[in-house]
């Protein structure tokens, strides 16, 4: 029978079984505002994840359709990916990796490179700032290449740094960076970080690996000041402020792909040119292999000169794709997945719409335990009621796209985080501490410190690190939980508490 039907409409069959049998058993899998997502009275028996992966037939079919091409590195669908999430991000380019990891330490080992003016590039021990809760990646890459951390302590309300230690942190001559992540998707204070960049002269680092989606909006006034204005890349100038999404604020960012992220590629990442094109080159060397030809994959003798160059102490002629001007790696994902992240792409708005109305009917609905539990609060903001935030005076605002629903168990409550922790995972409801918790105490790094006293640096005694680490985990807000999983997740946080209060 199949022999009878063209190539075309062979590949048209698969694919029209491929999207049945995804329609058939990855249910559980929908959105949770698409009416076929299963509806459940009980959860008892099943789990309430506090992430995952988010897709429809569609991503499936991508997949199966990139697949049957076969051309499995990164090709035509990764580039046309790089090109549409630099348009939504409103940047200059974007270079796919395979993992937000790789997207750090490409950014990271980007400032390092030759091509950077010697005034301003990394080298082995300078320092970078940054601070002591968050996820070990964010700074790993800043020890992989021989340089020292500087730990600032966090705000426990926002879980960002505090900014008031940047001046302590700094020494002239030796600090060259900033790297921060937005946690759980609240923008760190891009205005204070920003200023404080510009008059010291350091390159930003945006994580924005939780943060796809989120927007930080200052006054034209401030913008113009560190040299942004309405016709700079971004999301929407407005007649008194300046609104661009997070990762388009800093020299560079980074993106993660990983299923419980805004937009998952199964495995894979993003390094975001927000800053000067200069940059491009490098990062592209470094992510693939560290070649000097910039050749894509399968394309031979873009520059045509390829057995014209003369570089180093190599011939004349040596062939340009076998050059390096770099030492890199090969981190780049495969063309399937990049299939899979452009449907994923047509919903990030829906996404990160829900992710926002998760997130705040989490907060309403757990107002009756506030007695119990302190809450975090977007930066400038000074506290929330039922109608929204009351903000500072700052003219500075942020709109959060959330990774996550961060709870922190009161000094005072009868029970400890790792009580509440354990009992949600008894009841199969999904929940995380914030990542690893202040850094500093990791075994990892307390071996460090012991083989290499120097080999970073703390401002401060850490307390509000060491606070959001003794005191918070977080709770799902991603968009595969419907209503009555959170009722559920609600049901069971008051049953605890009635038990333990």
């Amino acid at each position: 029978m199949t022999d009878s039907l063209s190539l075309k409409d062979l590949k048209k069959k698969i694919l029209q079984l491929s999207e049945e049998y995804s329609k058939r058993v990855h249910g559980n899998n929908l959105p949770g505002n698409n009416a076929r997502h299963p509806q459940y009275d009980s959860f008892e028996d099943l789990s309430v994840p506090y992430a995952g992966r988010v897709f429809t037939s569609d991503e499936v079919v991508a997949a199966v359709s990139s697949s049957l091409d076969f051309w499995l590195t990164l090709g035509p669908e990764g580039k046309a990916l790089e090109e549409e999430l630099a348009s939504f991000l409103g940047i200059k380019s974007t270079l796919l990796v395979n993992s937000g990891s790789s997207a750090n330490l490409i950014a990271f080992s980007t400032l390092t490179s030759h091509l950077i003016d010697k005034q301003r590039r990394i080298q082995p021990g300078d320092e970078v700032i940054t601070c002591a809760a968050g996820f070990p990646t964010t700074i790993a890459p800043i020890i992989q290449r021989g340089c020292i951390p500087v730990f600032l302590d966090n705000d426990s309300v926002t879980g960002n740094i505090n900014c008031d230690l940047l001046e302590d942190a700094f020494v002239e001559g030796k600090t060259k960076a900033v790297i921060l992540a937005h946690t759980l998707g609240n923008p760190f204070d891009l205005g204070r970080i920003l200023e404080f960049c510009q008059r010291k002269k350091l390159w930003l680092i945006e994580d924005n690996c939780d943060a796809l989606g989120c927007s930080y909006s200052m006054p034209i006034d401030l913008a113009e000041n560190l040299g942004f204005n309405q016709s700079s890349p971004g999301l929407c100038p407005g007649n008194k402020s300046l609104v661009k999404w997070t990762g388009t604020w800093g020299d560079l960012s980074t993106q993660s792909f990983y299923p419980p992220h805004h937009l998952t590629m199964g495995e894979g990442g993003a390094v975001n040119i927000a800053g000067s094109l200069k940059l491009k080159r490098p990062a592209e060397s470094i992510r693939d292999w560290g070649r000097d030809c910039w050749c894509p994959s399968g394309v031979d003798d873009t520059c045509g000169k390829r057995f014209g160059w003369q570089l180093g102490d190599l011939p004349k002629g040596y062939d340009h794709k076998y050059t390096y001007s770099h030492l890199g790696y090969n981190l780049k994902p495969l063309d399937i997945q990049a299939a899979i992240g452009r449907v994923q792409m047509e919903k990030l708005p829906s996404f990160i719409e829900a992710r926002k109305e998760n997130w705040s009917y989490l907060r309403e609905n757990l107002e009756q335990f506030s007695d119990y539990f302190e809450f975090s609060l977007p930066t400038h903001a000074t506290s929330w009621t039922s109608n929204g935030f009351n903000w500072d005076n700052s003219g500075c605002r942020t709109e959060c796209s959330w990774f996550g629903f961060m709870l922190k168990v009161r000094s005072s409550a009868p029970f400890s985080v790792c009580n509440l922790a354990s009992y949600l995972d008894s009841k199969k409801i999904g929940n995380r501490m914030l990542f690893g918790g202040n850094i500093v105490r990791q075994p990892v790094m307390v071996q460090l410190k012991k083989d290499n006293p120097s080999s970073f640096r703390v401002i401060g005694d850490l307390a509000g690190a060491d606070k959001l680490m003794h005191q918070a985990l977080f709770l799902g807000t991603y968009p595969g939980l419907t209503q009555s999983m959170i009722d559920y997740e609600l049901d069971i946080i008051q049953r605890f508490i009635k038990s333990n209060g």
